[in-house]
């Protein structure tokens, strides 16, 4: 099970965006995983067993979580300065040319930042489709959305994490130039 560890960690990391709380849903894969160790244990599919688990956990989570707080986003739908930005507006340059630049470790770690700084609705359906492989039906029926939503949720999530990329590409030149 010790070789699993980081591919939970950073699964429940990346739909949380907050690493106290993929520990706490790491710890209750892993509990669950001890509960059924003789089934695991010469299993090949341990692993995607394990991801499985931690996918639905950290959705459980997000989802107990997003009620907890529905209140407050209620609120900030409200707000007029709150509204999504259109998504009509032009696409931003292509990440590859970006980060053309830079190495694979800087740019995971730059997407990790991006992602972390995106609003749950955008990251959570982003993070579902593009790092475990799920089609958007499957991403509509565990988030319990319309399948509308979610597309819009990812095209919009793609665009804001473009821009997001953009301007740490910019700041990683500016911080270059200066050197």
């Amino acid at each position: 099970m010790r070789a699993y560890q980081d591919m939970v960690f950073s699964t429940a990391a990346r739909l949380t965006a907050n690493d106290a709380q993929a520990q706490d849903i790491a710890q209750e894969v892993f509990l669950r995983a001890y509960e059924n160790f003789e089934r695991l244990r010469a299993s090949p599919s341990a692993g995607g067993w394990l991801k499985t688990v931690t996918t639905n956990l950290t959705l459980n989570h997000l989802t107990r979580y997003r009620r907890r707080w529905r209140f407050f986003s209620e609120l900030a739908r409200d707000d007029p300065e709150g509204e999504t930005p259109e998504t009509t507006e032009p696409a931003v340059a292509t990440l590859d040319t970006l980060f053309a630049e830079t190495n694979a470790a800087e740019r995971r770690e730059l997407v990790r930042q991006a992602l972390d700084r995106l609003p749950e609705q955008q990251r959570t359906p982003l993070v579902l489709f593009h790092y475990e492989e799920m089609p958007y039906q499957e991403i509509a029926a565990r988030l319990g959305v319309s399948l509308a939503k979610v597309k819009t949720d990812i095209l919009r999530g793609r665009h804001a994490l473009a821009q997001l990329l953009a301007d740490s590409r910019a700041d990683l030149s500016a911080s270059v130039d200066r050197s």
